[in-house]
């Protein structure tokens, strides 16, 4: 069997890795001049910065076992324990996300008033059939203080979307499967964490925890560059797939490399492209799919790192912090990237990483860079009192950033798989479908190789 691959961010090369470990032909196609996507590190006079992902979660094994096949969990760096303290902007100050119940009631992240409110989750009933917004659910488990704050938050440093439009089943599917089986959200956690002890060998008596934030010693692009050297001439970079056509049981590709035109033939296509790409390619063939597909919309986000001298700022605490929506501010949050992973910036060195636009406020992503370097300099000194001046910047625009599951995104899946499926041999993977996170989609990547080669 032979199987192309169309773009070549962390979905496509997963994949090839995937399919390749299995004794299957592939080929691996990206129109860019790099491979990687949205994962770019770059290390630049004493600070190590990323352009897209900044981590991942070391919760489950998928990423952990793709990087020791690659011969790299070795450069697994967990990021400093600080870095389990968040923090969110709320009332005109950066306040500290309480962690149990008993942090919640000594914190001042909002009112007494909704504490007791959210303390009355014990008592939520269950939502309506069919999709939720983030929002809606919430409200109603934690009341409209605690979801403008802490969940409006939480989501802000995902996805940068808009609380009243994200789908909670498109985004957090775990938490309304434990709304359905246990109605109370506080009640269903504490249900299964008795759960997993009772299911833990003689001898532990606690779960293992769920999970450290994580990169690599030289950033995500490490990752990356593994699966590019893995794949080898297998992986080509700067060939554009400009059509698609059906060829007997199988499929030619029409591409232009280097300025020449080519075809190709595979027995089976993936289009691991963005939405808007995939959209392009699927249109001659389904003119309906092709229209759901796109209609899949993204946030634009600018990333916007800030360096300084040591000793020059305010020491860092924490991985950061986070803006809710109603705080009416021009970032979204700021990570403090040399606190959370300290080997980011040398000799005492500080770095901030800026995120800026989102959902709501995509017109801060049309400013250039200085513009967004001179709004992150403001808004770092008005909200945590940084007045140095930087001695190093770095802008990242993604006018098109992240894919946002907005309700109607569980029922557009359903008619886009249906779509697919009546293209035999023509299959879709990346951010835009079931999991914006880097291991959703290695994880996703994983699945459909092992699909393509039952």
């Amino acid at each position: 069997m032979s199987v192309v691959i169309i773009g070549g961010g962390i979905s496509g090369l997963a994949l090839a890795h995937g399919l390749r470990s299995r004794g299957t032909g592939v080929t691996l196609l990206e129109a860019g001049p790099r491979l990687g996507g949205y994962i770019q590190s770059r290390s630049r006079d004493g600070f190590l910065t990323e352009a897209g992902p900044n981590s991942f979660v070391d919760r489950e094994p998928t990423l952990r076992t793709l990087a020791a096949s690659l011969g790299i969990e070795g450069r697994i760096r967990t990021a400093d324990p600080a870095a389990k303290r968040r923090y969110v902007y709320s009332r005109g100050k950066i306040r500290v996300v309480p962690t149990s119940p008993p942090a919640l009631l000594k914190s001042d992240v909002v009112p007494l008033g909704a504490k007791l409110r959210m303390m009355g989750e014990l008592f939520t009933r269950r939502g309506p059939d069919g999709e939720e917004s983030l929002a809606d659910f919430g409200r109603r488990h934690v009341g409209r203080t605690a979801t403008a704050v802490l969940v409006d938050a939480m989501q802000t440093g995902i996805y940068a979307g808009d609380v009243e439009a994200l789908s909670v089943g498109a985004i957090f599917p775990k938490v309304v499967e434990l709304e359905r089986k246990h109605r109370s959200l506080v009640l269903g956690m504490v249900r299964s964490q008795a759960e997993a002890r009772k299911a833990l060998p003689p001898g532990e008596g606690a779960p293992r925890p769920s999970g450290q934030v994580a990169s690599f010693d030289g950033g995500l692009q490490v990752l990356v560059d593994a699966l590019a050297w893995s794949l080898g001439p297998v992986a080509r970079t700067g060939v554009k797939v400009v059509g698609l056509r059906r060829e007997g049981t199988g499929w030619r590709l029409a591409a232009e490399e280097h300025g020449q035109q080519a075809e190709l033939a595979a027995e089976k296509v993936v289009l691991a492209v963005p939405a808007y790409v995939a959209a392009q390619l699927l249109r001659p063939l389904d003119e309906k799919l092709a229209t759901r597909v796109e209609a899949i919309p993204y946030a634009p986000v600018a990333v916007v790192h800030l360096g300084f001298s040591p000793g020059s700022v305010p020491p860092q605490d924490g991985f950061g912090f986070l803006v809710p929506t109603a705080e009416r501010r021009r970032v979204l949050g700021v990570i403090h990237a040399s606190a959370t992973f300290p080997w980011r910036a040398e000799g005492g060195r500080v770095l901030y990483t800026c995120m800026v636009g989102g959902a709501k406020r995509p017109d801060l992503v049309e400013l250039d860079e200085a513009a967004l370097v001179a709004l992150a300099r403001e808004e770092l000194r008005e909200l945590a009192g940084v007045s140095a001046e930087p001695v190093f910047t770095e802008v990242f625009i993604w006018k098109r950033g992240i894919p946002q599951y907005n309700v109607g995104h569980l029922a557009r899946m359903d008619a886009i798989d249906e779509g697919v499926a009546r293209l035999p041999g023509l299959y879709v993977t990346g951010n835009a479908y079931k999991g914006v996170g880097l291991t959703d989609c290695i994880r996703n990547a994983q699945a459909l190789a092992e699909t393509l080669t039952r």
